[in-house]
């Protein structure tokens, strides 16, 4: 009986895992670029409340709420139809075939 407890207690000894350095030189650039980007959104948010005062956290709130409903929406439509693979897939069914490409226009001539 006390053998198997011992034989129990040894085999369950956790494995031992050792850190690996793995990270590359693209993973350090999306790192910095992150902190960058996040960096700006809160020196713009800050600028933007101390001009208008604490309502705007109120309208931050508003459209917040507003976000989280349209990805909701997004989220039923990608599962009603599981062909949907990008936007554009959701405009050509939705609104049809010619208004799907309408945005390519501007977003070429602005490149």
């Amino acid at each position: 009986m006390v053998d198997q407890v011992k034989v129990a207690a040894v085999e369950q000894e956790p494995t031992e895992q050792s850190l690996r350095r793995n990270l590359t030189n693209r993973h350090i650039q999306l790192i910095a670029i992150g902190g960058a980007i996040g960096t700006g959104l809160f020196m713009g948010s800050g600028k933007t409340i101390s001009l208008a005062g604490p309502s705007i956290i109120f309208v931050y709130m508003i459209i917040g709420f507003m976000l989280f409903f349209v990805m909701r929406a997004m989220g039923e439509l990608l599962l009603s139809n599981l062909e949907y693979k990008s936007f554009s897939d959701f405009a050509a069914d939705l609104l049809g075939p010619w208004r799907a490409t309408l945005p390519a226009g501007p977003t070429g001539s602005a490149g």
